[in-house]
């Protein structure tokens, strides 16, 4: 694995990095963004006051966090504080904080991660996993969503964009086994990200392919074990 990825380098163009790194899918970066809280939405059937997006960056998921979410309080945490500042400046509705081993904000309903894990070293994947089973409430959600490392087309993207120089690509059944380690289960998983959105009389299709493992991302739903 390379070294680890210093993220306060890319605050400034990290949009612009992200729609050349996936420029052939869709030219606009908040298509994906507002697809996977769009997914979250459809998920969680229950109530929800405080909702954490785990690893938030620049914060381009919580204005559709706050949108589909409208009467939850939205934290966003993340190690980078350059895109902490970038994310408070553009949702000042929104608290933020800064991602350390001392930080107490309380549990969540619903924690919403996107594109994390694969930057988190596996050796320090299961301590991440016993800090968000702390953080999600007994009867919270948890959606993960992470790269398939089963497409191809996800796997060259990851090798050539700057900011993935880091990732270590994990298989759904690897984090279901992590969360397993601190009593959580995987009660959905469903891969999603088939068709670029110029392609939108085939998009509805994706609701029946979510079984094959062929999509650009996946989405587990995690809870804790009964």
């Amino acid at each position: 694995m390379s070294e680890k990825v210093d993220f306060d380098k890319y605050t400034d163009n990290y949009n612009e990095l992200l729609r050349e790194s996936t420029g052939f899918f869709t030219s606009n970066e908040d298509y994906f963004a507002e697809y996977k809280v769009r997914l979250t939405r459809k998920k969680v059937k229950h109530q929800v006051a405080r909702i954490l997006e785990y690893g938030c960056g620049i914060g381009r998921n919580i204005p559709y966090l706050q949108a589909m979410f409208p009467d939850a309080e939205v934290f966003g945490t993340d190690i980078s504080a350059a895109s902490l500042e970038l994310a408070a400046a553009e949702n000042r509705a929104a608290t933020f904080a800064v991602e350390t081993p001392e930080l107490e904000i309380g549990q969540f309903d619903l924690i919403f991660i996107a594109g994390v894990f694969h930057h988190i070293a596996p050796v320090e994947r299961p301590a991440v996993c016993d800090l968000l089973s702390k953080r999600l409430v007994r009867s919270g959600t948890m959606t993960v969503f992470e790269h398939n490392p089963y497409n191809p087309i996800t796997r060259s993207i990851v090798n050539t964009c700057p900011f993935d120089a880091d990732a270590v690509l994990l298989r759904p059944s690897e984090l279901a086994a992590r969360f397993s380690q601190v009593n959580m289960s995987v009660v959905d998983r469903s891969f999603c990200l088939f068709v670029p959105p110029r392609l939108s009389s085939l998009v509805k299709l994706e609701d029946y392919f979510w079984w094959l493992p062929l999509g650009g991302q996946y989405c587990s739903v995690v809870r804790h074990a009964k």
